[in-house]
């Protein structure tokens, strides 16, 4: 079991099996809504993940149609999001796990968005738009 939280600790979750690569997003929505350069996403299938605790200190945003952002309503760490038209899965934010993991960065997204001070890695595949279907 894979465990995770929030900054105040108010909010817990858990993944059950082994974790995909992280993938990277630079667009303009996870930028304003990380307040960084980038989002850290790792898809966990909807039946391995579990709210263990704070359920109640959850807050969704919808950031754009069908998108949600959850987070936690008293520390404001985020937490996950989801897709109406994909619910069998949520993008874990990896920074919220509570030990390292042995994950690899396996694309990023976006890149044409990336800030001039943070460059995208060029060792790693990059989408100047949306991660393909056959990318990664």
């Amino acid at each position: 079991m894979i465990e995770g939280g929030c900054l105040c600790g108010a909010v817990r979750y858990a993944i059950a099996g082994a974790l995909a690569d992280i993938q990277v997003c630079h667009c303009r929505s996870c930028q304003k809504a990380q307040g960084t350069a980038f989002a850290t996403n790792i898809p966990v299938a909807r039946d391995c993940f579990e709210w263990r605790r704070g359920q109640a200190q959850i807050r969704d945003y919808e950031s754009s149609p069908g998108k949600h952002r959850l987070f936690c309503g008293r520390c404001g760490s985020p937490l996950i999001s989801r897709r109406d038209d994909a619910p069998d899965a949520v993008r874990v934010r990896a920074g919220t796990l509570d030990a390292p993991v042995h994950a690899r960065i396996a694309s990023q997204a976006f890149v044409a968005e990336t800030p001039c001070w943070w460059p995208p890695s060029a060792d790693v595949v990059c989408f100047d738009g949306a991660r393909s279907e056959t990318g990664g």
